[in-house]
């Protein structure tokens, strides 16, 4: 039998995969501009993407929850909300590498948030990645040197509130299988975007329609590409490959949205991803349950 460490290259190149699709997913709703607000895009790009769900849908509709899991459903499907909705919000407001190298703090905050929630012990040699991490966004950010845009306060508050849905998704995790996990969330964050969507209503085009079900599906080719990745290698392989996601976003930006590459982004990025790789690196060498997600695992 072959094991996930005989598989590096594969994982490599799975991983490369996912990295392209989740810059697409980035990219597409770029290109839609500000007509549409930011909670209809993410509404129609969920609805839309239902139809993925057709195949898991036997397994969705005879689970049995229990009070308990219902609840935990609706608290991950409130942090995954009001996280896309800041996510499109931001993914039209700044520039496609900074959106991009912002993600790479969603395994930071979970970092952060498991040690407050959970009980997660912290070594020190961790503290100090996670310290370098956000010195890494202050680099991207640069306060008092430039004026921040209300994208950068989206970017910062979708990275805490996907870090949310993902540890709450840890505890689910173990009691259901991964199709209910998945089809749960894309059906609360559906039903949860629908009100915010209907409050400031603007009827789409085939056109708009068109690029909003191309995001659907990138997003969910990303999602598959992930499980593959860390199906066929482990974090210490494939985490270092999210770097390339940066360099797509920069040659992107550059290419078809007239975002001249910034030195302090890609330096920022840098730092935040070398972070995260030395977290995870740090956990595996210690044995102990992974408790930091893979870059994109959180996303919509």
């Amino acid at each position: 039998m072959v094991t996930t460490a005989q598989r590096p290259l594969a994982g490599i190149l799975w991983m490369v995969a996912t990295g392209f699709c989740f810059v697409m997913v980035t990219a597409l709703v770029k290109t839609l501009g500000g007509r549409i607000p930011a909670a209809e895009s993410a509404f129609l790009r969920y609805l839309l993407g239902l139809v993925f769900l057709v195949p898991f849908w036997r397994q969705i509709v005879d689970m049995r929850l229990s009070r308990r899991q219902w609840g935990l459903y609706g608290v991950r499907g409130v942090f995954h909300t009001l996280g896309v909705i800041c996510w499109f919000y931001a993914m039209t407001r700044i520039p496609i590498a900074e959106v991009t190298a912002m993600n790479y703090l969603n395994p930071v905050y979970v970092s952060i948030l498991a040690v407050l929630f959970l009980g997660e012990t912290i070594a020190a040699r961790r503290i100090l990645a996670i310290v370098a991490a956000l010195a890494g966004a202050l680099l991207i950010l640069r306060p008092g040197f430039r004026a921040l845009d209300p994208g950068h306060v989206a970017m910062i508050f979708t990275a805490l509130l996907f870090a949310g849905s993902y540890l709450t998704m840890k505890i689910l995790s173990g009691q259901q299988s991964a199709a209910v996990v998945v089809g749960m969330l894309s059906l609360t964050v559906t039903l949860g975007l629908a009100p915010f969507a209907a409050l400031d209503w603007v009827t789409p085009t085939w056109g708009e329609l068109g690029i909003l079900f191309g995001v659907a599906s990138f997003a969910t080719a990303g999602h598959y590409a992930m499980t593959r990745a860390f199906a066929a290698a482990p974090l210490t392989v494939t985490q270092p490959i999210t770097f390339l996601q940066l360099v797509w976003s920069v040659a992107i930006g550059a290419a078809f949205f007239n975002e001249p590459p910034d030195p302090f982004v890609i330096a920022g990025g840098g730092v935040i991803i070398a972070s995260v790789t030395f977290i995870t690196w740090r956990e595996a060498r210690a044995k102990r349950r992974q408790i930091t997600p893979g870059i994109h695992e959180t996303k919509g």
